[in-house]
């Protein structure tokens, strides 16, 4: 049975940004869109920003499902898996939105995280979180963590800038529903 949490206290925060990995579900309005689940992960791309609000760091790849779903009608939902320690799942209801490099509260967010992987950056999502909740996560299977990932960071630092500008605009305008993505 899920307990629902009033905020995200000391605690809960430890655990979020503990987690190597969470995954990012968004939807269209219409019944037949396609609903998005993204896993997202790198160290130090996750921030909790107050009691009810946080941000992760969005780079360039290949779809732009969660900015499209958001521009669109703003809901979103974050869960985080324990695979490591005592079983735990936690998922943040809420609205979000995407703060791009072009915005005016663009350096304020970034602020909030490392200045490494600046590279490739696309925007910082923002959760305005209305539900908390976490449960059991018995059946989550325990796991190793081996490393990060370096292969994005690696990919990005071989582009020039021209090459983000191309693919926002050739690649991201639009999500597979059609809906706006990033505007260039």
């Amino acid at each position: 049975m899920a307990k629902i949490h009033d905020s995200i206290d000391d605690r809960m925060a430890r655990f979020l940004l503990g987690q190597p990995v969470f995954f990012v579900g968004t939807a269209p309005l219409a019944h037949d869109g396609h609903v998005n689940v993204s896993p997202k992960g790198m160290d130090g791309t996750l921030a909790v920003l107050d009691p009810h609000r946080v941000a992760y760091l969005d780079y360039t790849g290949s779809g732009i499902e969660t900015i499209s779903h958001l521009r669109e009608n703003g809901r979103i939902v974050l869960m985080f898996c324990a695979f490591t320690g005592p079983p735990n799942i936690v998922r943040l209801h809420g609205t979000g939105h995407a703060v791009t490099p072009a915005d005016p509260d663009f350096p304020t967010l970034r602020a909030h995280f490392p200045k490494e992987r600046t590279l490739g950056q696309r925007a910082v999502i923002v959760v305005d979180v209305h539900r908390i909740s976490d449960s059991c996560g018995f059946s989550v299977p325990l796991m190793d963590l081996r490393a990060d990932r370096d292969i994005l960071d690696r990919d990005h630092l071989r582009r020039d800038p021209d090459y983000f500008t191309d693919y926002h605009r050739d690649r991201n305008a639009t999500g597979i529903d059609g809906l706006p993505g990033l505007t260039t």
